[in-house]
């Protein structure tokens, strides 16, 4: 009796703290945005999150973000992506741009990663829980952060065009949801997804 009685207790305890979090002011469906949307740059990708691919850009082609494109995701939404095809909800993609240098090694002229330059910080919502705040579009949160304010999001408007304006960047990749797919072997993706990649 003594057992069962700790038991439910226990149980009680565990169900009044579950109800305080979800009642907390600071609480939301990601630890990256607050209540009023506002999006913070997550900063241990390199040492605890999934890397799903890299882009190399090169600076003489005249592109806009010339360096290389590291791109991350947490473990768990990288599973849920590769189990639906699709992105749950709070799942945060971190695009980290950094500069590169170059010279001849023994395997010929090689480019490597030097400094940061931006990173680039998606988060979905599938809930459009931020209807009117022009950072929230497309089913996402957009920020950027540079590295000289790598803690402020310089992103106002995720529509518009240019390196610094998501929608102008992400057009061609509307139909995949926003996200360039092929550029990451880490996911698993669905024939339609492929299709639509190879037909783009």
């Amino acid at each position: 009796m003594k057992i069962l009685c700790i038991i439910s207790i226990s149980l009680i305890s565990a169900l009044a703290v579950t109800a305080n979090a979800e009642e907390s002011p600071n609480s939301t469906f990601s630890p990256y945005v607050d209540k009023q949307g506002n999006i913070t740059r997550p900063t241990n990708v390199r040492e605890k999150w999934t890397h799903l691919g890299s882009w190399y850009v090169p600076e003489e082609e005249g592109a806009p973000g010339p360096g290389i494109h590291d791109v991350y995701a947490e473990p768990s939404a990288v599973i849920a992506f590769n189990k639906t095809g699709k992105w749950p909800d709070g799942a945060t993609l971190v695009k980290e741009v950094r500069n590169t240098d170059n010279a001849v090694r023994t395997t010929g002229k090689a480019h490597w990663a030097t400094d940061v330059g931006v990173w680039f910080v998606m988060v979905k919502d599938n809930n459009q829980r931020f209807e009117g705040d022009a950072r929230w579009g497309g089913g996402w949160g957009w920020a950027l952060f540079k590295s000289d304010q790598p803690n402020i999001n310089v992103t106002k408007n995720w529509k518009g065009e240019g390196f610094y304006i998501c929608f102008g960047c992400h057009i061609p990749a509307k139909y995949t949801g926003w996200v360039y797919l092929e550029g990451y072997p880490t996911l698993k993706l669905t024939d339609e997804q492929k299709k639509y990649i190879s037909e783009r």
